[in-house]
């Protein structure tokens, strides 16, 4: 299993619009793409910003590929949830998964 990891900096007000992005938006086309294994959403508040971490995981490159394109380092942040973010990481990062109690 891959973890495809990525990270923004949404405005205070407008964090929960992104958490409903991704839940609504984002999970139901993820879902449909074969190798496609879950999704975790963490979260930290500051003053400044909202952080998230957005865990995807998938069964193989090749799965990732089928949502990310050719150049899978590219983070795929669509038009809609731009506006969201103070910052955003504009790549991502991949991690085989060594272990999972969950």
């Amino acid at each position: 299993m891959i973890a495809r990891i990525w990270r923004g900096f949404a405005f205070p007000e407008k964090a929960e619009e992104y958490a409903k992005h991704l839940q609504t938006a984002v999970l139901p086309d993820l879902r449909q793409i074969e190798g496609f294994q879950g999704v975790s959403l963490l979260r930290q508040d500051s003053a400044e910003a909202v952080e998230f971490i957005v865990l995807t995981f998938w069964e193989s490159m090749e799965a990732i590929h089928k949502f990310a394109g050719e150049n899978a380092e590219v983070a795929v942040v669509a038009p809609a949830a731009q506006g969201l973010f103070r910052e955003y990481e504009v790549t991502v990062k991949h991690f085989e998964v060594v272990l999972n109690t969950r």
